[in-house]
């Protein structure tokens, strides 16, 4: 469905873009190449990987994907259950999560999508507020023990519009070290202390707009004394046991998830409209969105996310820099009631053997085939004919080799044909007669329609 409105619509309106005030391309470069990149995903023509069975010898070809990171929903969907997978299995231990999540006032999403540094300082002020609760809220924390957290930025509401909010899933505690070794504290927050983090979270923010001359004083002034806790929106209700490993990764695919879900989206007319089915119905009851497929190029553009700009972030003890970063993910996935090392053990000691065993096993991609086990739970690579384990053969990238190879076995050899820009209708002109039509005995303006008013019992 994706592919047919890009493949059909995507010059035109590149075209109508060229077209905008003043003559100028008002289509980042960006953009252009994640739906252009799009195109190429999962087309044999641009080359595949073959996989045989040394049984049976049956065999298949696997299309190569484009990777991109805004458009295409099969990259998109990979890449969320790819950082899920990661972060349960070589992050997060086996303590209480919690998701908190921020939104800011539509007044101030507007200077957060323009300016990148604003937005890495109100997540700042956010995190160390959090930071803050979770020391107070802790028993037997030390002043200078840190939580951990992994933070997730969206750009994106679920009705495909523009809205900037943060996710982050916050390790319910904070660590410190004792002697040589990490001790995990449990926190228990109170409803006080997380409107406490809303409040304090909201002054701050409206100082540090006033203070980089983004906002008026008096505008401040007037947002601080807004009702409804001003547009600042705070949950924290959701929390995640330390024996729920299935929880967690679910908790952190809905965080890592792509812009938009394709099977919400279906044709109204064949290539006409398009109708986008909504999770909730908006704020003016509306359950869809009826789009035309330039209107839907035009929302799925603004949420196209900028190149070299991280999708999650590192926090307190899971920062690539904290010194207890090793110790808090050497056992990632077990349970912290074990001695956990602060200092990286002894060589030749079984914890080292033990350790250096799980880094070894643990690369930063999984290979794709436990990969898609893992999440549809079948195989990818059991013979279909004989139920034997099928091998990958070859990486065919060369055109000629793999223009023979599809002409082989009866595949196209070519790319889907894209349709050219198409300019918008054109009106012909007709001379209409608009002189008006007079009632020879009344002298009066005829009735455009006669019909017969009586009424018929």
């Amino acid at each position: 469905m994706v592919y047919q409105v890009v493949q059909k619509h995507l010059e035109t309106w590149l075209e109508m873009a060229r077209a905008g005030d003043g003559g100028e391309d008002l289509v980042p470069a960006y953009i252009e190449h994640d739906f252009r990149q799009y195109l190429t995903c999962g087309i044999l023509a641009n080359g595949f990987a073959r996989a045989r069975c040394d049984h049976c010898g049956h065999d298949f070809l696997m299309a190569f994907s484009c990777k991109g990171r805004g458009v295409c929903p099969s990259c998109n969907t990979r890449r969320m259950d790819e950082s899920a997978a990661h972060l349960v299995d070589h992050v997060f231990p086996q303590v209480p999560v919690r998701q908190w999540g921020l939104s800011v006032p539509k007044r101030l999403r507007y200077f957060l999508h323009q300016d990148a540094r604003l937005v890495n300082a109100v997540l700042g002020i956010f995190r160390a507020e959090v930071e803050a609760a979770l020391r107070l809220c802790s028993l037997d924390a030390p002043g200078e023990a840190r939580f951990g957290a992994v933070s997730f930025g969206h750009r994106f509401g679920s009705a495909l519009n523009a809205h900037l909010h943060f996710h982050c899933c916050v390790v319910d505690g904070v660590f410190s070290t004792d002697e040589e070794a990490i001790r995990f504290h449990l926190a228990f927050l109170t409803d006080a202390a997380i409107a406490r983090v809303q409040q304090r979270t909201r002054q701050r923010v409206l100082k540090l707009f006033e203070r980089r001359a983004v906002l008026s004083p008096d505008v401040v002034d007037m947002m601080s004394r807004w009702d409804h806790r001003g547009g600042f929106s705070l949950n924290a209700e959701v929390w995640i046991p330390s024996w729920d490993r299935a929880g967690l990764e679910r908790l952190l695919r809905y965080c890592a998830r792509p812009v938009f879900a394709s099977d919400r989206l279906a044709w109204i007319e064949p290539d006409q409209r398009l109708v986008y089915h909504l999770p909730k119905p908006g704020p003016d009851g509306k359950a869809a969105l009826t789009l035309t497929p330039l209107e839907f190029l035009d929302r799925l553009a603004a949420l196209v996310p900028p190149p070299r700009k991280h999708r999650h972030r590192y926090h307190g003890v899971l920062a690539p820099h904290s010194p207890l970063r090793p110790a808090a993910t050497a056992y990632a996935g077990l349970p912290l009631d074990v001695t956990l090392p602060s200092v990286p053990p002894l060589e030749g000691s079984p914890a080292s053997e033990e350790v250096a065993e799980t880094r070894r096993h643990s690369p930063a991609r999984y290979l794709w085939a436990a990969f898609i086990a893992r999440i549809y739970q079948v195989l990818p690579l059991l013979c279909p004919e004989c139920g034997g384990e099928m091998r990958l053969i070859a990486f065919i990238t060369e055109p000629v080799p793999v223009q023979r190879t599809l002409l082989h076995i009866g595949e196209p050899a070519t790319h889907p044909p894209i349709s050219p820009a198409r300019s918008p209708p054109v009106t012909e002109s007709f001379d209409w007669d608009q002189s008006a039509v007079r009632d020879p005995e009344r002298g009066e303006l005829a009735p455009e329609f006669e019909f017969d008013q009586m009424v018929s019992w």
